[in-house]
């Protein structure tokens, strides 16, 4: 699964394909905007973020070569958001021991008055068989709050498991990783 404009990044039964493409900083602001400062997006840490706040974050993940950011599309609408970052330089730097092929990883679903059940297990499914796509991708490692307990249920689904709590500058963290092995585990069950 390549991240060019409209390539799949998956399908499941019931739910329709679901694609990435990369976030455009300056046109998907205003849309980021709403789902990072809905309630149900508390724990994206930007509740309080104007437009430009927003815009501008996304910006400097642009302009950064160890953090990439898209924007995930359900059967063409704009659905949800996925980062990947390497833990090595960014995030988790100095609060773990990086193995080679680790790669970081955050997803936010927007928020909708239309849920779909199974819709963000499928998305989580689809973005991590995106990031075990590349073959130097070893393992996905995430560092969710620990409060989040319905992220860690989804986590659990695709196969990372907790190795401990760390603390972040911003929030107490779960930090959990998942190999290959373990998301094809998981999925296949």
């Amino acid at each position: 699964m390549s991240t060019t404009p409209g390539t799949t990044a998956g399908t499941a039964p019931g739910i329709g394909s679901l694609t990435l493409r990369p976030l455009d900083p300056a046109g998907d602001a205003e849309l980021l905007h709403r789902w990072v400062t809905h309630p149900k997006a508390a724990f994206w840490m930007m509740q309080d973020a104007t437009p430009q706040d927003v815009e501008r974050a996304y910006r400097e993940i642009a302009d950064d070569e160890h953090h990439h950011a898209y924007l995930g599309l359900h059967d063409g609408e704009p659905a949800f958001l996925m980062e990947k970052y390497d833990p090595a330089q960014r995030e988790l730097v100095g609060l773990y021991e990086p193995q080679p092929g680790d790669v970081g990883m955050h997803f936010l679903v927007a928020p909708t008055d239309r849920p779909i059940h199974g819709f963000t297990k499928a998305v989580i499914t689809a973005v991590m068989a995106h990031l075990f796509e590349d073959p130097a991708t070893a393992r996905v490692v995430v560092e969710p709050d620990v409060a989040n307990k319905a992220v860690h249920a989804l986590n659990a689904a695709v196969g990372f498991v907790p190795e401990r709590e760390i603390r972040k500058p911003e929030k107490r963290a779960l930090l959990s990783f998942c190999t290959r092995e373990q998301f094809e585990k998981a999925v296949s069950a």
